[in-house]
């Protein structure tokens, strides 16, 4: 049996504050776990992650993203997050986030390339056009995580502070929770804290 269950379906929480601003910030909260065990991963299939893409746009639809792209899209997720983490945390940002992330911001094609052939003549196209497409996305990705870490915004990033929500957040005052139910969950179990510890222990 699965430790945890993997669910593919509709976001189950909304949008986390910040995440709307940079989408760097949903990419990293694209992963979701809830109570009871579940995880969401909203980048878990190729027409998942391809969904997601466009829904932000930066794919067009019927992009027919591969697993392979699918996959490079998740990797940069894990390497954000180690980002956030760190930041959040306090800690050197990780080597191998740093690395990944650069890499990202590099490999997009700047043009597509000329070409030539006896029915069209010249023209410019990208070798591998949905290879160029999810190359581009993971350069704005990785450039608006880098914009995120090292702009004015970096002070307010935060995770949830909900067990066990593991998404990110820019906080908002003295919020640090990434939603309403989240919020309501931590406060619920602060209060089950109190009333378990003001309960008589017995003789």
């Amino acid at each position: 049996m699965r430790a945890m269950e993997e669910i593919a379906t509709a976001e189950p929480l909304p949008p986390a504050p910040g995440a709307e601003q940079y989408p760097a910030l949903d990419l990293a909260n694209s992963a979701i776990s809830l109570p009871g065990g579940h995880h969401v991963d909203l980048l878990g299939t190729p027409a998942a992650a391809e969904q997601w893409l466009v829904d932000r746009g930066l794919a067009p639809a019927d992009t027919g993203l591969a697993e392979m792209c699918a996959g490079l899209l998740r990797s940069l997720r894990e390497q954000v997050r180690a980002l956030f983490a760190a930041h959040v945390a306090g800690l050197p940002a990780p080597e191998v986030a740093l690395t990944a992330v650069n890499h990202a911001l590099t490999r997009a094609p700047a043009a597509s390339l000329l070409h030539w052939d006896s029915a069209r003549g010249l023209y410019r196209e990208a070798a591998h056009p949905v290879s160029q497409i999810v190359e581009h996305a993971l350069a704005v990705l990785a450039a608006d995580a880098a914009d995120l870490l090292t702009g004015p915004d970096a002070e307010r990033l935060t995770a949830c502070g909900s067990t066990p929500c593991t998404r990110y957040l820019l906080r908002h005052g003295r919020r640090h929770w990434c939603s309403t139910r989240c919020g309501d969950r931590a406060r619920a179990a602060r209060a089950y804290a109190r009333r378990t510890q003001a309960a008589p222990t017995g003789p």
